[in-house]
């Protein structure tokens, strides 16, 4: 069991485009109505937008918050009478805000124009006499967030990308914290599968409006999870790096973050792996962000190579290679992130319905030969279970159909396709030994044609789904024997036996004798039956018999009637037993329905009810 403790920020948050007009409003649902915009050339963009309740700006933010900046914002601040602030910017601006809501626990709006993620955490860094100290204090948190997509547009690529990798970050950093819980987790995931896909598509287009969305909620995200869990070796080097050697903020994360998650337990760097969608976290990173442009090497910021020691000692190694830009170690499976969009792209010039399937087919498959590290060997092995699985296939023998049913395919397929409309009978699987046209019978006929077992009026009727009686409606019938063989796999039979075609009278009626079906295995003797006994599976299908009931203008329906009380209702091998399927077979005594002499006998009395085609699937 896992233990843990979480608290969610305070912050209302306004998210979409031109939400940047709401801001008048959101001032005065604060009860304020004098405000202090903070910020660089972006601020200017809010000016009208607040139009009176303006009352002073601010418009020299310094990156990592120097202490002396603070106190000249904060002389403005009360010259003005200032009852509320508002940031317009980035992790600057919002950052000068939280110092001054720390210092005067005066209300704050936060409007992000990159992806740092500070308005939702309630970390503060500030700087004092060139080193960086955090703080935590639910006191620095925005009491809104106002994220407008549209002041993100055009954020410069080389920002978008630092800014980006900056965010996630967080995200890396909230899923290996000793403060880790499954809120985080999720919300962590998600942002990282946000960013790596949204990241190159405002790459190749700064003014994609849906990957700007998708970052910017992404990095809304990535700050959340922040804001709940304890900082570690990442930040703790950034803000080293940043405050006491002057290092830009975004790109000193975004070198060091590979570097970092190279040191970081195998089960973490395996769910960051998969949201990625690569096979190893720290190299994905890494070649993630030279794919984007963007840093990879402290060198390039700036840092002398005398200073690296000086950060944090036991650090050492890490940083040596943050300093230098060597690609971390990769100890999971390689990057065939490319690989796969070849054989995705291969797929461009199919028919719409065709491409979707086929390139969500390659990537299911990549993803799940990544996800299980298969081996040359085991992947023979499956080429061979196919091949095999073909070459046993026949008319009379459906070996694929036989692997769909024991995979569960065929019945998901099957709700899929005939159960959704929830006032017809259930639908279940074909099975692999229907046949085409079987012989046409009279009501009353015995389809078992002297077969031994114990004797089964059925009694059935065909409706509508408002209860009207269907007449004229096809309804072929087919079981196996006592022994749980179909005619079909009987050579020495003499024609078909326990399979017929019938036709409803007037009051959409059929009757007909059969026998009473058993449990059965299902063919065992192939590669399938072999997978389900290297798996510790039993082979036996629960007792039933087979309907189809087809009419023109009603949808058809393919289902089985299963015998209560009989064996294997709850572990059909094919996974074709539904709740409404399951039947009472009463055992009768006295004279049958017909007259018939028969001892001994059972009965099934059954209503179904198919759907017109004009009823919609």
């Amino acid at each position: 069991m896992t233990s843990f403790t979480y608290s969610a920020g305070p912050a209302r948050v306004v998210f979409g485009s031109g939400t940047l007009t709401s801001l008048a409003d959101e001032v005065r649902a604060l009860d304020a109505s004098r405000v202090l915009l903070i910020g660089g050339g972006r601020r200017a963009q809010a000016v009208s937008p607040l139009g009176s309740l303006l009352a002073a700006e601010f418009a020299e933010p310094v990156m990592h918050t120097p202490v002396e900046v603070t106190e000249k914002a904060l002389a403005v601040l009360r010259d003005h009478d200032v009852d509320c602030l508002v940031a317009v910017g980035g992790g600057s601006a919002i950052g000068l805000s939280k110092a001054l809501a720390l210092r005067t626990d005066l209300p704050q709006i936060a409007v992000p124009t990159t992806y740092a993620g500070s308005e939702a955490t309630p970390v503060l860094g500030q700087t004092a006499d060139g080193r960086k100290t955090t703080l935590r204090s639910a006191a620095v948190l925005p009491e809104t967030i106002v994220y407008d997509v549209d002041l993100t547009l055009d954020l410069p690529v080389e920002m978008s990308v630092t800014s980006g990798i900056n965010a996630m970050a967080h995200a890396v950093e909230a899923l290996y914290s000793p403060d880790a819980n499954p809120v985080t987790d999720q919300l962590a995931l998600e942002a990282i599968r946000r960013l790596a896909g949204g990241l190159p598509k405002i790459v190749a287009d700064r003014k994609d409006v849906t990957a700007r969305s998708d970052v910017l909620q992404a990095a809304w995200l990535a700050g959340t999870c922040l804001g709940t869990v304890r900082m570690g070796l990442h930040h703790k080097l950034c803000h080293t790096l940043g405050g006491s050697f002057g290092l830009p903020h975004a790109e000193t994360h975004t070198v060091v973050l590979p570097h970092v998650m190279a040191r970081q337990a195998p089960e973490v760097l395996a769910r960051i792996a998969e949201a990625l969608g690569v096979g190893d976290a720290p190299t994905g990173v890494y070649d993630l962000i030279v794919e984007l442009g963007g840093p990879s090497a402290l060198r390039d910021l700036g840092l002398a190579e005398s200073d690296v020691d000086k950060v944090d000692p036991e650090a050492g190694a890490l940083l040596h290679e943050a300093w230098s830009g060597t690609r971390p170690p990769q100890r999971g499976l390689p990057d065939v992130r490319k690989l796969t969009a070849q054989v995705v792209d291969s797929f461009e010039g199919a028919s719409p319905r065709v491409r979707s399937l086929m390139q969500d087919l390659v990537r299911t498959l990549h993803s799940y030969v990544l996800r299980n590290d298969l081996t040359e060997q085991e992947w023979m092995s499956a080429i061979d279970f196919l091949t095999r699985t073909g070459q046993i296939t026949t008319e009379i023998r459906q070996e694929f159909i036989l692997l769909s049913d024991t995979l569960g395919v065929s019945s998901v397929v099957d709700v899929l396709t005939n159960s959704r409309t929830p006032d017809t009978t259930p639908s279940a699987v074909l099975g692999p030994f229907y046949t085409e046209g079987p012989p046409e019978r009279p009501h009353g006929f015995d389809i078992a044609d002297g077969l031994p077992g114990t004797p089964l009026w059925s009694d059935i009727r065909i409706t509508d789904t408002a209860g009207s009686p269907v007449a004229e409606a096809v309804v072929d019938v087919w079981q196996s024997n006592e022994d749980g063989f179909y005619d079909v796999q009987l050579p020495d039979l003499d024609g078909p036996v326990l399979r017929a075609r019938f036709r409803t009278d007037a009051d959409g009626r059929l009757t007909f004798w059969t026998i009473l079906p058993a449990a059965y295995p299902i063919p065992a003797d192939g590669p399938v039956g072999a997978m389900l006994d290297a798996v510790g599976r039993h082979p036996f299908r629960a007792p039933h018999v087979h309907f189809m009931i087809a009419k023109p203008g009603f949808h058809t329906l393919v289902t089985q009637l299963f015998v209560a009380g009989g064996e294997y209702l709850d572990s059909d091998t094919v996974f074709g037993v539904k709740d409404g399927l399951i039947v009472d077979f009463p055992v009768q005594h006295g004279p049958a329905p017909d007259g018939r002499p028969v001892a001994g006998w059972r009965r099934v009395d059954f209503v179904f009810h198919i759907s017109r085609s004009t009823d919609g699937v």
